[in-house]
């Protein structure tokens, strides 16, 4: 079995590796959340964390890996009641084994992760018969999730709550599990890939950011230990195995110095203070950071925490608690964090608090060395006169203004797509609409249709062949793609700001609609894809910003553009249905006749925003409407907030 890449060989990406090591030191914390681009060894370091951890005893043949000096009263696998007589009394064969480390698949469904109840033999047979899933799996160990933004919404809660709780449960229809589930929670994500919510991060304890190194010698050092790796990791990883074992006997002794650890009231009022002057939301903040500056305390050897210590933990834990907007990107304000933190520094003359000093560490030698680990375009002239720029020079991008409530827009029908808050569809929960006989396993029973279809048979018992499972319709999440008009028909400051508006309005619902984007703009002699369809909204937010104007007008490729970006994702995710939007107002001056390319789009649901102004209007987008199959929505009509007032007033 080939060894995984030792820890001590980890070159740099000291944050990282302190995060990880606390976490170890006190699970209570809430896990590490770390974001980095592609290819900074972020999967590395996980994985050579826990072959550090110490080894667990546990109860032989539970496969809740109970602990044999207290076992969980509510394990299925159990009673494992100790008795007096002997150190485990009754619990059986104790087996001593490293602490696993499991790994999260992008694709696991809710039952891999908290486990599965056969409903079928528990409603036929009477049998109570649980399949533990991976959060059983990871108890007393680490569960890894990479690309942890890409997991469903309700899967990112339940392991948080789980790991936040330490006890998984199970609730289908009537029958309940429980059982411990604590485990050191690791999440790795690429910010490129879509940020996930707030609220998510936010649970997280500590959240670090690694990036490769921009000095020569230190990715020469990466790349040498790697490829010494690769070629003989045994040999490699004995290399490193001293280290390896002082960072692991380090973890042990942190662990059993944390409950000793005294955090003085002094060190408590500031930790209030940072993280009041910072305006955090709550108090998860101030518990991360004081249980964060304990475990700094144990890791350094010290039995009291100290300000540095605070200071520390303040760095790992608040960052990415301070935003404002859902659409901005995390760690915006980290200067704030060291002003703060700069301000409630503890007076010099004060006497140096009992313990020692103390400072940030990754390694049992603290070292700090090598990390291992749209452009503007030029504003054509514009074409009616209206533009910002004369020809020639480059424009300006016209500002955005305050995003309001727009128009909910929807899919017709009812798709299958993945969970969301947009458009109807079947799904695993929601409003139960039938019933019909299982296609697979059985996770949502229809009782009266079930009961129904065995006195059909003129039984009063219940049989495999008599099951049905309710059909819920829930909401969906869809491909919301942008078709934005940037042409010099488009280009006067005062309305592009108007679109812009728009355009960020929508963004703003489709992020809190769970919806995948895509944005396309078309200008000149073609159309551009600023945005590949993605989760990342606080991109789309970026590109918005930098939209600039001018030229002439090719609506039709603009069309066939979102043409062919739909089919791609359509093999990519066929499942997820798409709702195309153009926000234009109807002219085209460029290439062919844009309502030759409707025909292509036909099936696909379509919303036409008509940015047409002016006493005189011809109604081309309305007539573009009509060819696509769309609904056509003036722009002053896109606000809701507006629309509902005005309501209200006429009703007054």
């Amino acid at each position: 079995m080939t060894p995984p890449y030792p820890f001590a060989a980890v070159v740099g990406l000291s944050d990282l590796r302190l995060a990880l090591l606390l976490t170890a030191v006190s699970p209570a914390i809430g896990g590490v959340l770390v974001r980095g681009e592609k290819g900074t060894a972020k999967s590395t370091v996980v994985r050579a964390l826990a072959a550090l951890l110490p080894e667990v005893d546990v109860v032989a043949g539970c496969r809740f890996a109970c602990d044999p000096a207290t076992p969980d009263a509510s394990c299925p696998d159990g009673p494992h009641d100790a008795a007096p007589e002997g150190p485990h009394g009754s619990v059986g064969p104790v087996l001593r084994r490293r602490a696993r480390l499991v790994e999260l698949p992008v694709g696991a469904t809710e039952d891999r992760v908290i486990g599965a109840l056969d409903l079928q033999r528990a409603l036929s047979d009477g049998v109570k018969a649980y399949e533990p899933g991976l959060l059983a799996a990871a108890h007393r160990g680490v569960l890894y999730v990479d690309e942890v933004n890409l997991l469903p919404d309700h899967l990112v809660d339940l392991l948080l709550d789980a790991a936040a709780m330490g006890r998984a449960h199970v609730e289908r229809d009537g029958v309940s599990v429980q059982h411990a589930a604590r485990f050191l929670l690791v999440g790795t994500m690429n910010p490129e890939e879509g940020e996930p919510r707030p609220q998510l991060v936010d649970r997280f304890g500590l959240v670090v950011s690694v990036a490769a190194p921009d000095d020569p010698a230190q990715r020469a050092e990466v790349v040498r230990r790697r490829l010494a790796y690769e070629a003989d990791p045994h040999a490699f990883a004995a290399r490193w195995a001293a280290d390896d074992a002082a960072i692991a006997r380090r973890i042990a002794d942190a662990r059993d110095r944390l409950p000793g650890v005294r955090l003085p009231d002094g060190e408590l009022d500031r930790i209030a203070r940072i993280c009041l002057a910072y305006g955090v939301d709550g108090l998860r903040a101030d518990i991360v950071v004081a249980r964060a500056a304990i475990a700094l305390a144990a890791w350094h050897g010290r039995t009291e925490v100290t300000a540095d210590d605070v200071a520390d933990a303040a760095r790992l834990a608040l960052p990415h608690r301070r935003r404002r907007d859902p659409l901005d990107p995390p760690g915006t304000d980290e200067q704030r964090l060291e002003e703060v933190l700069e301000s409630n520094r503890p007076d010099p003359d004060d006497d140096p608090p009992p313990g020692g000093g103390g400072g940030p560490g990754g390694g049992p030698d603290d070292d700090r060395g090598p990390s291992d680990g749209a452009a503007d375009q030029p504003g054509d002239a514009p074409e009616d006169g209206d533009g910002s720029g004369a020809a020639g020079q480059r424009s300006r991008p016209a500002p955005v203004g305050a995003a309001y409530r727009p128009k909910t827009l929807r899919v017709a029908g009812r798709g299958g797509g993945p969970a969301g808050r947009r458009s109807a569809a079947y799904a695993r929960t929601g409003r139960v609409i039938g019933a019909r006989p299982p296609a697979g396993r059985l996770t949502s029973v229809h009782l009266p249709a079930t009961l129904r279809a065995a006195a059909a048979r003129g039984s009063r018992r219940v049989r495999a062949g008599d099951l049905r499972e309710a059909v819920h319709v829930g909401r969906e999440a869809n491909l919301v793609l942008f078709v934005v008009d940037a042409s010099g028909s488009m280009a006067a400051r005062a309305r592009m700001r108007t679109v812009k508006t728009a355009v960020l309005s929508l963004l703003r619902d489709a992020y809190q609609r769970r919806d995948k984007i895509g944005m396309i703009t078309f200008r000149g002699a073609g159309a551009q894809a600023v945005l590949e369809p993605t989760t990342s909204h606080s991109v789309g937010v970026a590109r918005l910003a930098d939209l600039r104007t001018g030229g002439r007008t090719p609506l039709a490729e603009g069309l066939a553009a979102a043409v062919r970006t739909l089919a791609a994702e359509r093999r990519r995710d066929p499942h997820r249905r798409p709702l195309l939007v153009v926000v234009t107002d109807g002219r085209a001056t460029a290439g062919p006749d844009p309502l030759t390319v409707a025909p292509a789009l036909a099936g696909t649901a379509a919303v036409v925003v008509d940015c047409e102004s002016g006493p005189v209007r011809l109604g081309l987008a309305r007539r573009l409407a009509a060819a696509l199959d769309a609904d056509h929505i003036p722009l002053d009509a896109l606000d809701a907030t507006t629309i509902t007032a005005a309501t209200i007033r006429r009703a007054a």
